[in-house]
């Protein structure tokens, strides 16, 4: 007995597709004369990147790949493998090139490969000894190095929508032995492809799971409600998923969308974020897009966030979403925002200016004998609170205008207050 009869093979390994024409979805990659497509069918591929999603086909396709072009695939997964298989793989592929065999190497999450890791496929690749397809679930703008991403063409892969979901469960009643002799209900195959969250092999595992469940060899709508219990949507913590996420609720407060903005507060929740994450950027959003258009945005943000710490989860949650929805819907302005930008950016390319003598401290008998705080002027005693004539900014730089607000909220009447003192300011 092989020791490989002693396992049993999931249903979506027994179910992966062995040609191009039984992939689910990626039609922008796979379909009649796409680039891709082109070099699969005619057996001659270039070194590549798959970046996509769980479950959506990448290992599925670097098999077809390596099946389309006669070539000896050789697997390696990055979260099990060390330099000591890359050169096993390498040596290899040296003696598959002395019998005239093309090798095709495939990297499983290849961004778990530190920059060592990567660098020593570089000059394989280079060579043409070996074909690198390399599979990540990361953005490998940030997860590969440059080197070897000069090397490589990378094609994203997209997340499989319900219907392609349908069709691969419904295949896999149709094809798979184990479960020919159940029935499932349309209403099912569609629950399963909606909780599998375009997951090919997340579907496939809730049906066999419930194919366990079947009563009478029936699977019932109960019974893949409960294979799918407790499922989450994909998030990916500190992976592209989290920050387009945590993007879209903060570009929807600021386009004035409480609704799109409670919708990315929940999905986000609902992917396990914590809520302490989303308080901090709740409060970042008061100061960078409302501003001193409503100074009260920061209140009730800090509020929420406190309050959340003294409720917690869920209770707290609730507080948080109110600060949302209170963020989207007040007056807002970045004026403070792009003001203190302009002074970081004043600050460093002035370099260390002095301070004017007349702004210096002067607590000493010294200090005032050699001039500081000499011709200052006490501005509570001047008309309108204001010295007229006195430069606040280092000599050099002369007066600047790095805050100027916007006709909205409490910034209307800022604007005008701003305009007297600026009015007042003037030398007399």
């Amino acid at each position: 007995m092989n020791e490989f009869d002693l396992y049993v093979h999931p249903l979506a390994d027994r179910l992966r597709p062995a040609q191009i024409d039984d992939v689910a979805g990626q039609d922008h990659l796979l379909g009649e004369g796409k680039p891709l497509r082109q070099a699969i069918d005619a057996g001659s591929v270039h070194s590549m990147i798959f970046w996509g999603p769980p479950g959506c086909g990448k290992t599925t396709l670097a098999r077809i790949v390596a099946t389309a072009t006669d070539a000896d695939l050789i697997a390696i997964s990055a979260v099990l493998s060390g330099v000591a298989d890359i050169r096993k793989a390498i040596d290899a592929a040296r003696s598959n090139s002395v019998l005239g065999v093309r090798t095709i190497l495939f990297v499983d999450e290849v961004h778990r490969f530190n920059k060592a890791q990567q660098d020593a496929f570089l000059p394989h690749v280079e060579s043409g000894l070996v074909t690198f397809i390399g599979a990540t679930t990361e953005n490998p703008s940030f997860e590969v190095n440059n080197a070897l991403l000069s090397r490589v063409k990378v094609y994203v892969l997209k997340a499989l929508d319900e219907a392609a979901l349908a069709d691969v469960l419904r295949r896999a009643v149709a094809d798979d032995d184990a479960l020919a002799d159940i029935t499932i209900s349309d209403a099912a195959i569609m629950h399963l492809a909606r909780v599998a969250d375009g997951d090919a092999r997340r579907a496939l595992n809730f049906l066999e799971i419930a194919a366990q469940l079947a009563v009478a060899g029936e699977v019932s709508l109960e019974a893949v409600q409960e294979a799918s219990a407790q499922t989450l949507r994909r998030f990916d913590k500190g992976g592209d998923a989290f920050y387009d996420q945590i993007s879209a609720l903060h570009k929807s407060v600021r386009s004035s969308n409480p609704d799109a903005a409670l919708y990315w507060f929940a999905r986000m929740l609902d992917g396990g974020c914590d809520p302490r994450y989303l308080a901090r950027r709740i409060v970042r959003m008061a100061t960078e897009d409302v501003g001193t258009a409503d100074p009260r945005a920061l209140g009730i943000t800090l509020d929420a966030w406190q309050a959340f710490e003294r409720l917690g989860s869920p209770e707290g949650e609730l507080a948080l979403a109110n600060a949302v929805v209170y963020l989207s819907c007040c007056p807002r302005s970045n004026a403070v925002y792009k003001g203190f930008s302009k002074a970081q950016r004043l600050a460093k390319e002035s370099g260390s200016l002095d301070v004017p003598m007349h702004l210096r401290n002067a607590p000493t008998k010294l200090m005032k004998s050699l001039g500081h705080g000499k011709g200052y002027r006490y501005d509570h005693d001047h008309e309108g609170g204001v010295a007229p004539g006195q430069i606040c900014f280092p000599e050099e730089l002369g007066e600047q205008i790095l805050y100027e607000p916007v006709e909205r909220g409490m910034e209307l009447r800022i604007a005008e207050r701003l305009a007297e003192i600026r009015r007042l300011r003037q030398p007399g």
